[in-house]
């Protein structure tokens, strides 16, 4: 292993752009006609903001322990400090779950994306998975994707941030296109209906946002990368959460005021065609969908970067494999665990969406899992360790904290099979299940290693 170590090289803009562009990827063009028929214009946007209030209660506590400690591997390093080497490893593992499941998704996702560009991609049929067919070009461009996104990071965060900054300007560029078409031309009676479904829709779109919000964890993931102040750090990372909800709420709204519920049944990327609405031209619809590709990217880029860190940080704890600690000579990038990542999402195309699906779910519960820890950590730290210097100290840490692990528990109980938005049995629990184990046998076999 290099005896440099991770270099302080991110800024606060490459930052703000790293969480930002990870939270806000494909979804807010493909899913947003799904959320608006299932729970409503009024009902989608509430729960984005009842959704959107908790994650910011929940990154509130992260951003005074990345202040207080900014160290590579963030929620490791925090429940360590907090329960001990078993308590950070459960922590840890849950949460390299839910980042590893995104970019093996993103390589199944660019496909479909580009086929709403380039019609009749479907070429070369392999076999079916659950109903979902598998095409030897959709796998092409997945994996030479992954090679591309996979030697991005490789070759150094300050390269990757750089690609990170000018795809997110991109997408942000194409939304307010959008939004500013919104204002021009919008018709008050599409709102309607305002819920569906009673509760059942709400609870429907807030069981999907944690996932959704997954990606403001990656800068105290790769704290020891950023350059600022330790107080600025969680600043930042409060804000670009405050952000994402924005930006969801807004491409919602503009929606909701561009399509009728009719329209929006009938429509496979809801945000492409209501841009393509409000400015009278299929072009501005495939533009949207060049902002969707580019949110992919984004995303993708940012869970290779968070997740390499994490599996770098325990396996550094000597609780993973001694490889995943290696760092490049040249670089300083765990390049070991970034190609493992990369591996995985070589894989993923080949297994159609229905099964990517399941494990985007299962790693959105395993993701509030680590939340709670998370939040269960700032209070026992606030307890045990009341002098620690925090540079962002959140006032009223005490309700702070109650209300972040509260709402971690109640964002759990969604997805419990008595829950609103159980988990699919078997499949999403079978993958929780052998997630489980796997993490149980490595564990152990550290452990042994280790004494």
């Amino acid at each position: 292993m290099s005896g440099q170590g991770l270099i302080r090289t991110l800024s606060k803009r490459e930052v703000l752009v790293l969480a930002v562009g990870a939270m806000i990827g494909w979804s807010w063009v493909i899913m947003t006609g799904i959320w608006l028929s299932s729970a409503g214009s009024l009902g989608t946007l509430l729960a984005f903001l009842v959704g959107g209030f908790a994650i910011i209660l929940i990154s509130l506590t992260y951003a005074e322990l990345v202040s207080a400690m900014p160290k590579v591997g963030g929620e490791h390093v925090y429940t360590e400090r907090a329960f001990g080497r078993t308590g950070s490893f459960i922590c840890t593992w849950a949460i390299i779950m839910a980042y590893v499941t995104v970019p093996t998704f993103e390589s199944a996702a660019l496909p479909l994306a580009i086929e709403y560009l380039l019609p009749n991609l479907e070429v070369g049929y392999l076999w079916s998975v659950f109903d979902a067919e598998v095409y030897i070009s959709y796998a092409i461009i997945g994996v030479v994707a992954t090679i591309a996104m996979t030697t991005i990071n490789v070759l150094g965060i300050k390269f990757m941030a750089v690609v990170q900054t000018t795809i997110t300007s991109c997408f942000i560029i194409v939304g307010l296109m959008f939004l500013m078409g919104v204002a021009s031309e919008f018709d008050l009676t599409y709102l309607t209906p305002l819920f569906v479904d009673d509760h059942k829709g709400f609870f429907a779109v807030l069981a999907m946002i944690p996932a959704l919000m997954i990606g403001f964890d990656v800068i105290p993931q790769s704290a020891e990368e950023i350059n600022l102040d330790p107080k600025v750090i969680g600043k930042v990372l409060v804000f670009s959460v405050a952000m994402a909800v924005l930006w969801y709420c807004l491409i919602c709204f503009g929606v909701a005021l561009s399509m009728n519920s009719e329209q929006l049944s009938n429509s496979s990327m809801a945000t492409a065609d209501a841009h393509a609405n409000v400015w009278h031209g299929q072009w501005a619809g495939n533009l949207t969908v060049f902002g969707g590709i580019a949110g992919i990217i984004t995303s993708w880029n940012a869970f290779i970067l968070g997740g390499s860190r994490a599996i770098y940080a325990l396996a550094k704890a000597g609780q993973l494999p001694a490889a995943f600690a290696k760092l490049h000579p040249k670089y300083n990038t765990p390049y070991v665990a970034i190609l493992f990542i990369g591996l995985l999402c070589c894989i993923s195309p080949f297994f159609g969406k229905t099964i990517l699906v399941w494990l985007i779910n299962a790693g959105s519960f395993a993701v509030v899992i680590g939340y709670g820890m998370v939040a269960y950590a700032f209070l026992k730290l606030r307890q045990t360790e009341p002098d620690m210097p925090r540079p962002f100290k959140v006032k009223h840490g005490k309700l702070v904290g109650w209300s972040a692990l509260i709402v971690s528990i109640c964002l759990a109980w969604i997805y419990l099979p008595w829950g609103p938005s159980s988990l699919l049995w078997p499949y999403e629990w079978v993958m929780i299940i052998a997630w489980s184990v796997l993490g149980l046998i490595l564990f152990l076999m550290a452990k042994r290693k280790h004494a």
